[in-house]
């Protein structure tokens, strides 16, 4: 577990400039309730299936029906440049380690104005995995502790699973390629371990 937990302060170092772009992300993130947006016509960038709503209980169903895989969970939004970077990133090695094991599904965290917007971004990107969207009007302070209790809302947010529905970790912000691989790589050679053990390792900077 020691060793597991140096590791993890390792690989959240292995970024420097992950802290500036979560810092900028988690002001879009408060900024985007007031900030009218014109969302483009339905169908105008080619058909997406909905992404069905979630709140802190809907989540914790989707990560649990992954119980027993390795499981990687990217939460993402339009508004989130750092995003646009990371999620077809993600898209791959998702790709890259399915055979292996690894799960993986996303959460959008966009408002309903821009779900035109986001349907592009999927139409896009071809993600292998399925998507979940925030519900509209829950408490997404409440989500954010919920969900991780390390997450004050800041994006892009990765977090990795062990195989017994714990949190491995987390990465703040987009990281370099290598830093997800070598945490899909951990989580797929582990048999499991509680989130107390590990901790809580976040990216540097992002809080």
């Amino acid at each position: 577990m020691i060793q597991t937990r140096l590791w993890w302060r390792k690989v959240v170092r292995a970024s420097g400039f992950a802290g500036v772009l979560a810092l900028l992300c988690v002001t879009a993130a408060r900024a985007q309730g007031s900030s009218a947006k014109t969302a483009p016509k339905p169908g105008a960038h080619g058909a997406t299936a909905d992404m069905p709503l979630v709140d802190l209980a809907g989540y914790e169903r989707v990560v649990a029906k992954y119980r027993g895989k390795p499981l990687m969970v990217t939460f993402w939004a339009t508004w989130c440049e750092p995003c646009e970077a990371e999620y077809p990133l993600l898209v791959d090695l998702a790709s890259k380690y399915a055979a292996q094991g690894l799960a993986t599904f996303g959460l959008n965290m966009d408002d309903d104005s821009d779900m035109g917007v986001a349907r592009h971004f999927l139409t896009k990107n071809k993600p292998g995995f399925p998507n979940y969207r925030q519900k509209p009007g829950i408490d997404l302070d409440a989500f954010y502790r919920g969900v991780n209790p390390s997450w004050n809302g800041s994006m892009p947010e990765t977090i990795f699973y062990n195989r017994d529905g714990s949190i491995a970790g987390d990465f703040i912000g987009l990281q370099p390629r290598e830093t997800y691989e070598q945490a899909i790589r951990t989580i797929l050679a582990s048999p499991g371990a509680t989130s107390k053990n590990l901790g809580s390792p976040t990216a540097t900077g992002g809080r």
